[in-house]
């Protein structure tokens, strides 16, 4: 087999082309953009599914005073749909600009960051504009403004409507706008504060470009979100919105089982695909199966030397997960309770709202669901409509999804652990306090977004997290001592001090938990987790058998 290197981190379609990186073709979204032939076309789909690189694909086909673009889609399946759909090619001037770069802490660096985004398409297009005889005086000095980065505030506001009136008159042909993430600066001030203020410039940025532009032929616009109209697309009649709900569109962003089937097989590790679907695939668009095309990628780069190599979550590493941390925050006890059947494989079902805004977020628990379901940390299972309302059952599409999740949950337990004042805890163990301590562990296991199916394992995180902060002891989990393995160990420095043994059992009905103390407290005897301790020279050591039900704690002690 020939290596050809994967695209990680490739987004412009031309160097992926030239450097001949293994290249799934998604050409045919170009064939029915005209079949189509929407005049603003939204398309919504999750990070890191193809946006960026097709929108790039688009620009390289469609762009004018290029003929040597045309190899790069040699062999690729557009060059066979027809002579209608390659006498586009070339034919029109070009505006394409992404926002990315606006995921800046302040508004004031944000809106820098836009500016030098427009003045890369002036910079990009300045021959077009100095060359022209059609261009008044006051235009090209307007222009020359905006290539440098000193363009008022008022010059920004329609930037991309005034670069299409003058590529239109020096080129002679409408002009087609591509932009690229159009969502990253409303996410990102939501988040960091300055919401309002973002959402005005880039209402006027698009309403000036996209709305009754003479001089459009159409536009591609893509992010994570469907934006409401009312948000930032008033009065935008003429938008094509194509969310992961839609019908159209769905194979050309991500990877079908068939295209990640040939991706495999290409690089000899059929094997592997069983588990390539079990991490990554699950995702639903439209009727369409897909896979996430960034994990695959890595997956595959990581087989280069070893085929068994171990699966791993890569998109956690590239998508923000800030809405998954906001929905476990805010989650009441529903919430938690939908959380923990989601995790352990289970749906959830809730009214889907596609014309949300970042600001509403905040008003209620059902939004962040929907933010969840968009965003690719859910998939839909079904469908069905009530009234007008359109209701989707859910669920958490792979187990790389599922590792941000549980990730998430241990990292807000850790820091919620850490705010807690819990020496009321640390007394009552101390102090052989059974029922206080009972009552303090239940009462934080409601709090808590519990997983792995209830298993000991789960309980045992949840103890040790609890304890991690006691202060003067020293907390040992799971070491050897005599026979066996305790759970947990409590020792002071010194063995002048107190020394604590805690066995955890789970129990399968609430009216078994006394049973399973009485059981833990037979294996501390019957293992003998005292004795290494006892040579140590600890002589106060309190034996504890704590046993867990779902979301209730009970507590026993040995008898001294």
């Amino acid at each position: 087999m020939t290596w050809k290197p994967l695209p990680i981190g490739v987004d412009d379609f031309k160097e992926l082309v030239k450097k001949e990186y293994y290249f799934v073709d998604k050409t045919l979204f170009i064939k029915e953009l005209l079949d189509l032939k929407g005049k603003v076309n939204l398309f919504t789909r999750p990070r890191r599914f193809g946006k960026t690189l097709n929108m790039s694909m688009l620009r390289y086909f469609f762009e004018m005073g290029h003929e040597e673009n045309a190899e790069l889609f040699r062999g690729l399946k557009i060059m066979d749909a027809g002579d209608k759909y390659l006498a586009h090619m070339g034919k029109y001037p070009v505006i394409s600009i992404s926002l990315k770069s606006m995921k800046q802490p302040s508004f004031e660096l944000s809106f820098e960051m836009l500016k030098k985004a427009v003045s890369g398409e002036f910079l990009r297009h300045w021959k077009e504009v100095e060359e022209s005889e059609k261009l008044t005086g006051a235009q090209k000095e307007r222009c020359l403004r905006m290539r440098d980065v000193k363009g008022s505030d008022a010059d920004y506001a329609d930037a991309l409507k005034f670069l299409s009136e003058c590529l239109n008159a020096c080129c002679g042909s409408s002009v087609i706008i591509l932009i690229d993430e159009y969502d990253v600066p409303l996410e990102n001030a939501y988040f960091a504060g300055f919401y309002e203020e973002m959402v005005s410039v880039i209402r006027s940025l698009f309403e000036s470009a996209l709305k009754t532009n003479e001089n459009l032929e159409f536009a591609v616009v893509t992010g994570c979100l469907r934006i409401s109209r009312e948000s930032i697309f008033t009065g935008l009649n003429n938008l094509e919105i194509n969310s992961i709900m839609s019908e159209a569109y769905t194979e050309h962003f991500g990877f079908t089982g068939k295209e990640v089937e040939q991706a495999v097989e290409f690089y000899d590790r059929k094997e592997n695909m069983d588990r390539i679907r079990e991490w990554y695939d699950g995702y639903q668009f439209g009727k369409t199966e897909v896979y996430n095309p960034w994990s695959v990628i890595n997956y595959l780069q990581d087989c280069y030397k070893n085929k068994n190599t171990l699966m791993r979550a890569y998109w956690s590493n590239t998508s923000s997960n800030s809405i998954v941390r906001k929905l476990i925050e805010r989650s009441d006890i529903s919430a938690k309770q939908e959380i923990e059947s989601l995790i352990a494989g289970g749906t959830i079902t809730k009214a889907i709202h596609e014309d949300i805004t970042y600001d509403d977020m905040d008003s209620t628990q059902e939004n962040l669901w929907n933010f969840l379901f968009f965003t690719g940390y859910l998939k839909k299972i079904s469908e069905y409509q009530e009234d007008e309302t359109i209701h989707v059952e859910m669920a958490i599409p792979n187990r790389e999804v599922r590792y941000i999740y549980k990730r998430t949950v241990l990292r807000w337990f850790e820091e919620k652990t850490d705010k807690k004042e819990l020496s009321p805890l640390y007394e009552s163990i101390l102090n052989g306090e059974t029922e206080k301590m009972a009552e303090i562990l239940s009462e934080n296991l409601m709090e808590t977004i519990s997983f792995y199916d209830h298993q000991e394992s789960y309980y045992h995180g949840f103890l040790a997290g609890m304890l991690k902060n006691i202060g003067n002891y020293i907390v040992l989990s799971n070491r050897e001592s005599g026979n066996g393995r305790p759970d947990i160990l409590l020792k002071y420095p010194s063995v002048r001090g107190k020394a604590v043994i805690m066995e955890i059992k789970v129990s399968k009905t609430y009216r078994g938990l006394e049973e399973k103390c009485d059981e833990a407290l037979r294996q501390i005897e019957e293992q003998r987790y005292d004795e290494a301790l006892r040579e140590e020279g600890y002589e106060d050591i309190l034996k504890y058998g704590i046993a867990f039900y779902r979301k209730d704690c009970m507590v026993k002690r040995a008898s001294v």
